[in-house]
């Protein structure tokens, strides 16, 4: 049966003696007894970053170490409770999770004396109407409806208008679904729209498009403030301008005075405390319902009865009001026929025989009601629009007038300001942006998820039904506002024909100031929202921290309120004040909220389409189409209002994304951008594969083999620096090294030689890959990476590597194999293969050469790498002005003149400018020197096969050999030792050339006393200078005596070493300053048994030479001469 275990604490002796446990005592966690095991950062929930946040199944990361697993019978998970939750702890928190949006919170908390915490105060959490539905309401009706809706309607007509607010409406309607799917994908913490766009698009498109919104909300509170300014200035106190502007008392200049008052007053209210912001909006909100609730009264009420309001006109043209009473130019008054003020205005005096103005004498005055009422039939007259320059007076075409040409040039300045005039020229598109801020606003429920009780059900119902609701109300008005007013006070934007009134408020009931009042209250609830919602945003985008100069932005004061931000939008608020224009400020937020909702609907649109795992929204009745739509709607709008403020707006989201992918902060949110781009990857790499790679997409794309020294550093960072200046191909390039071991023991160590390839790359500018693999020797990796590196179409197809320079002195032939192997490998998978010598005495890439050749031997064709190395490497700034030098061998049977003119020909065809020279290589005789280097390296390979004889032993063996190799050709001949003898190490056959190289006498002092220690001192220079010494010395007996020893050389390596040495002889002779020399690699030999001479004849090709190239094809053309 099983049996319960209860783990009890034991105290110390130390601390309180020997104890024992009882039932009483409370059981302590498996995970107690373990703590001495634990380490601060196995548990990856308790970091508190924003990218480990995000990145962790816990939804808070607070830094609590606390104890879940106490009474449990776990034992089996023991091992693993540091870094895996129990189920119950990870439902406990998701449970206890509360989203603090900065601005709401963290600004009502009360703040008590230092040293004391603060006691925050608890929000009630709120449901889909009043969180989501009445905020969105607030947002979206406004300004607009109130001072330029009957103005739209009237120049755009009823149709017009119509098509206007419903491509607007259906604009946010599906930027609405694509939010709504997106703020149900998971929680949204503070921050909003911009935190939506950001995690679902990435930080350089969300830092792009949450700078843009955020000027769309600063430019709003502009806009809000312009129209709070124009009510107080037009309808509520008309004599209170403080600059005298003509008969305009709302001017641009005390547009600027009173919005500057009033912008600062604002920040005043928002600096001391959001909290009576918010306390405030909901009279903000009454407001508004109530000015509407009077408008649809008043069109009632003009079904029954219609209002007063008239409207004067002479001859067809529209008179302001506000300084007459009787529209008639004399009346009768007791029987007295006297003239009225409004002929006073037009006449030179008030009697009847006046001189009055022509046009005031050729035409009749007509008084018609402004609001003929809903019954009238007046919506057939302002079905369709009418669109006139500025400065033109607003005329009804029906009337007969007799107009005078030069009317607008002779009438006086003072007459003609009785007129009411278009104050701007007006156009279909002009009036789509200064519509379009009238249906912003849908975000603000989103921005208010941590005050929902259940975000994912109240954002998407509440923002859809109040863009479905306003929607109604303004399709409603358009269609009212048409059928119940005259065409010509709907085109009179300020009223001015109604005695100043606002046209909306001529038709409200029971009174104009309804509107208003309500309207002014409404501007100025709004600007302030805006104020408060702006610095929060630059707040949430300073803090995560991509765009470094914003970083200042994110601190505030000690409760958390945007000192900073809110300064910098109280400036940014400013520019738009001093436009002083609602109609100019109106098409610069209308760009930036479109661009905002442009990437919302992108947002949604590729996180559909990837299918991404963690797309999982809870609002189902969403769609990529839709999302296309709503994103081409926006795209359409944005040009249709303004293409230019567009392309503006364009341009700063542009500067402000390719900012943040050169300065900003790395950061990994998941976002769909990158998972765009794994699916283009796999598409792209899947059509790679389909069809072989033609000659003209060729370019070189490298698996670059880098050591790694003890440190784990990158052992030649110029190899990193040749690759990058290759890179002129734009190629892949693959940085890889090998660690021997096991990946069990050298695990860490292969993450830390990554780390150090990669900041190596960084460091030479360098793009590409790194790779560290660990495996049980190097020729394994080194054999694993050559045919395994890359993926589908994106392998290499060259290998860079650099060449051995310590093979020499190596203690065993290791390195050789390696490298002879290597070379075999890359033959066998038809790869090119690039090997540098000297490498480290390569150019960096901050080196600028002024002059220079990279000089080409052309020995043998595989595939014109050797041409198009050269040009690839022009184009660096390193090497661009290097001359490029073509130079090929001619033998005897060819015509040097020819092959020349035939090359340049050739190069010609390649494009490419190149010097070409022919080398003539005449058939000779086979030096000295020659079978001296032949003999040295023959001997040098048997010795290297003696590999385990004692020391003692090994000292006779090499004395023997040495001996025989200097005096007696029969003991050459002599047989080999026996299969059971050890081999000689690498360093005693490094002391045998040495010894070889020396004198004969010294080589018969050193067999009579062998050394215990053997020291090599040879230099380059020392063993040139005592060959040539011994030459001189050397007589002609000498000669003829090491005859018979030559002629048991082996042929095929004599001739081999014979073209080596003069191979090198005119290469020296042409190249030893250039700055490259690029030479044909020759393969080993396809026999295995001869390999160990291959190195010594590339040493002997490369010798004097400084910096090297040794290339070798892949068995492919890599260039043509076709386009």
């Amino acid at each position: 049966m099983p049996t319960n275990f209860t783990v009890v604490p034991v105290e110390d002796e130390g601390e309180g003696g020997n104890s024992v446990a009882s039932g009483g005592d409370k059981p302590i966690s498996l995970d107690k007894i373990f703590q001495e095991e634990e380490t601060g950062d196995n548990f990856q929930g308790l970091n508190t970053g924003d990218d480990q946040i995000e990145s962790s199944p816990f939804i808070t990361a607070d830094g609590n170490r606390e104890h879940y697993y106490e009474g449990k019978n776990m034992a089996l998970f023991e091992e693993e409770m540091d870094s895996t939750p129990m189920v119950a702890s990870l439902l406990n928190k998701l449970a206890n999770y509360t989203n603090l949006p900065q601005g709401v919170r963290e600004h009502e908390e009360a703040e008590n004396e230092e040293g004391v915490p603060r006691v925050p105060v608890m929000v009630s959490q709120m449901g889909t109407f009043i969180g989501v539905y009445l905020p969105c309401m607030q947002n979206i009706l406004g300004v607009i409806l109130f001072l330029r809706l009957t103005w739209i309607v009237g120049t755009a007509g009823i149709l017009g208008s119509f098509a206007i607010v419903s491509m607007c409406c259906i604009c946010t309607l599906l930027t609405a679904i694509s939010m709504s799917a997106i703020a149900t994908n998971g929680v949204v913490p503070a921050g909003g729209s911009y935190y939506m766009i950001s995690r679902s698009l990435g930080p350089e498109f969300g830092g792009a498009v949450g700078l843009c919104f955020y000027l769309g909300t600063t430019f709003a509170g502009s806009l809000y403030i312009l129209g709070t300014i124009e009510i107080l200035l037009l309808y509520i106190v008309p004599t209170a301008p403080v600059v005298k502007e003509g008969e305009d008392s709302a001017g641009p200049n005390n547009m600027r005075v009173y919005g500057t008052c009033c912008l600062l007053l604002m920040a005043l209210v928002v600096f001391v405390g959001v909290k009576y912001v918010n306390k405030l909006a909901l009279v903000f909100l009454a407001c508004v319902f109530l000015s509407i609730m009077a408008t649809y009264a008043g069109v009632i009420k003009t079904a029954i009865e219609p209002p007063e309001f008239t409207v004067c006109l002479l001859g067809n043209k529209t008179l302001r009001n506000d300084k007459f009473e009787t529209c008639a130019k004399t009346q009768e008054v007791k029987n007295i026929t006297s003239t009225t003020d409004l002929w006073s205005i037009f006449c030179e005096t008030e009697y009847p025989n006046a001189t009055c103005d022509p046009f005031f004498n050729n035409n009749n005055l007509t008084e018609i009601k402004a609001i003929p009422g809903l019954l009238s039939g007046v919506i057939k007259d302002n079905l369709w629009g009418e669109y006139a320059p500025a400065g033109v007076p607003i005329e009804k075409k029906n009337l007969p007038s007799v107009d005078d040409p030069e009317m607008e040039t002779k009438m006086p300045a003072d007459i003609k300001e009785n007129f009411v005039f278009n104050d701007i020229a007006t156009y279909f598109t002009l009036l789509v942006g200064i519509y379009f801020p009238s249906v912003t606003g849908i975000m603000a429920g989103s921005n208010r998820s941590g005050d929902l009780r259940d975000p994912q059900r109240s954002i998407p119902i509440g923002t859809i039904m109040a863009i479905l609701t306003t929607s109604f109300i303004y399709i409603s008005c358009v269609v009212l506002f048409g059928a119940c007013i005259e065409g010509v006070v709907l085109r009179d934007k300020f009223g001015l024909s109604v005695k100043k009134t606002p046209v909306i408020g001529v038709l409200a009931w029971p009174s104009p100031w309804v509107i208003v009042i309500g309207s002014f209250f409404s501007c100025c609830g709004a600007g302030l929202q805006s104020l408060t919602g702006a610095p929060l945003l630059l707040q949430a985008i300073a803090r995560d921290g991509i765009i470094p100069f914003l970083q200042i932005f994110g601190h505030g004061k000690a409760n958390g309120e945007p000192t900073w931000a809110l300064l910098l939008t109280v400036g940014i608020c400013e520019i738009g004040i001093l436009i002083a224009s609602l109609d100019a400020v109106a098409p610069i937020l209308s760009m930036f909220f479109l661009m905002c909702y442009l990437f919302v609907n992108l947002a949604c649109a590729v996180q559909t389409l990837l299918r991404t795992p963690n797309w999982r929204p809870r609002f189902k009745f969403y769609h990529w189409t839709l999302s296309f739509l709503g994103m081409s709607l926006c795209l359409s709008l944005m040009f249709i209002s303004s293409w230019y403020y567009a392309l503006v707006a364009i341009l700063i989201a542009g500067c402000i994304y390719k900012y943040i992918e050169y300065r900003g902060a790395v950061k990994e949110w998941g976002d769909g951008i990158r998972g765009l781009s794994l699916n283009a990857a796999r598409y792209a790499l899947i059509r790679l594969e389909e069809a072989p790679l033609h000659t003209k997409n060729w370019r070189p794309q490298l698996l670059v083999l880098c050591k790694l020294d003890s440190d784990l550093a990158v052992k030649h960072p110029r190899l990193l620096s040749f690759s990058t200046q290759l890179k002129a191909g734009k190629g892949l390039t693959i940085v890889c090294s090998v660690l021997e071991g096991t990946y069990m023991t050298r695990g860490k160590d292969a993450k830390t030689g990554e780390q150090n390839l990669k900041a190596a790359m960084v460091a030479e500018k360098m793009k590409g890959f790194s790779h560290v693999v660990v495996s049980s020797n190097l020729r394994d990796g080194f054999s694993l990476l050559i045919q395994s590196a890359g993926l589908g179409g994106m392998k290499h197809n060259a290998v860079l590597m650099a060449w051995p320079a310590g093979w020499k002195h190596a203690r065993d032939s290791l390195a050789r194999r390696n490298f002879i192997e290597t070379v075999r490998e890359t033959t066998a998978a038809h790869q090119a293969l690039l090997v540098a010598k000297n490498i480290d005495h390569f150019p960096g890439n901050q080196e600028r050469l002024k002059e220079g050749n990279i000089d080409v031997w052309w020995i043998v064709h595989d595939g014109g790498l050797l041409m198009l190395l050269p040009f690839l490497l022009s184009q660096h700034k390193v090497w661009r002005k290097c001359k490029m030098r073509i130079f090929t061998v001619a033998q005897m049977d060819d015509n040097s003149i020819q092959m020349k003119k035939d090359l340049q020909k050739f190069l010609y065809h390649l494009r490419l400018d190149a010097e070409v020279e022919v080398v003539e290589m005449h058939d000779s005789d086979i030096s000295a020197f020659t079978y001296e280097k032949t003999l040295i390296m023959e001997q040098r390979s048997k010795m290297l096969k003696q590999m385990q004889l004692s020391r003692t032993e090994r000292e006779r063996e090499i004395q023997s050999i040495t001996d025989e190799s200097r005096h007696s050709i029969k003991r050459k001949k002599s047989p080999p030792p026996s299969l059971n003898t050890p081999c000689i190490p690498e360093e005693e056959a490094q002391l045998i050339h040495d010894r070889n190289t020396a004198s004969h006498s010294a080589s018969e002092k050193a067999a009579g006393a062998p050394p215990d220690r053997v020291h090599m001192t040879w230099t380059k220079d020392k063993l040139m200078n005592e060959k040539n010494r011994h030459r001189e010395s050397m007589g002609v007996k000498d000669m003829f005596n090491m005859k018979p020893e030559w002629e048991n050389l082996n042929q095929t390596n004599v001739r081999r070493m014979h073209t080596a040495v003069k191979l090198n002889e005119v290469v020296v002779k042409k190249s030893q300053n250039s700055q490259l020399v690029l030479l044909n690699m020759p393969g080993p030999p396809r026999n295995k048994k001869g390999h160990e001479n291959y190195m010594e004849f590339l040493e002997v090709l490369m010798d004097g030479l400084d910096c090297v190239l040794l290339v070798r094809g892949g068995g492919r053309e890599v260039i043509t001469i076709y386009s």
